[in-house]
């Protein structure tokens, strides 16, 4: 998928595939999940990150490219690389600048502009006018602590699209666990004060 193949390098590889790499010579290459990658996929990233050369599987010549790379991860990389899970060489070549997003829970307001963002990319697609969120599914939208951070929001406003009847998002078409949220904070808060 990354580095590509020649036909005939393998059985199945009925045909040469140029790989993302080679895709993305000239522009930007983006690695989601990078510390979920195995330590073989790290070495041959590694090499091609210094060199900015690398061999399409079945072919002895290497292919120059030249790609921004960007690379994102939910995990700690520093503590993968103390544990030995991820290469100390490869996390230091991947952090020439480190752009730190914190979790929408800890956002604020931004829960809302990437509510409304939604609003207006999955309304049209699911053939609605919707204009905005109401006042209390707007409190409930910020009150929520987004545990899948900004693909959950999405797909929440998703269901609600689809579910809402006017042209304003309501509180009914979120799903329970949000609705819900308060109330189980309120009830955890009771059973531990009286534990």
């Amino acid at each position: 998928e990354l580095f590509g193949h020649r036909k005939g390098s393998f059985t199945g590889a009925d045909r040469d595939r140029m790989g993302r790499i080679l895709q993305a010579d000239g522009g930007t290459l983006f690695l989601d999940e990078i510390g979920d990658i195995s330590s073989m996929m790290q070495l041959r990233l590694l090499r091609f990150l210094q060199e900015s050369t690398f061999y399409p599987v079945g072919q002895d010549t290497p292919l120059r490219v030249d790609v921004r790379v960007l690379a994102a991860t939910n995990v700690d990389l520093k503590e993968k690389v103390r544990t030995g899970a991820f290469r100390e060489d490869l996390y230091f070549r991947l952090r020439v600048i480190d752009v730190i997003l914190p979790p929408l829970r800890e956002r604020g307001e931004d829960v809302l502009l990437l509510a409304n963002h939604f609003i207006d990319k999955i309304a049209p697609k699911v053939g609605k006018r919707i204009g905005g969120i109401s006042d209390q599914a707007r409190q409930l939208l910020l009150a929520y602590p987004w545990p899948g951070n900004v693909r959950e929001l999405e797909h929440v406003i998703e269901r609600a699209c689809v579910l809402c009847q006017g042209t304003t998002l309501a509180a009914d078409q979120l799903p329970p666990e949000i609705r819900n949220f308060r109330h189980q904070r309120v009830l955890d808060q009771a059973t531990t004060t009286v534990a």
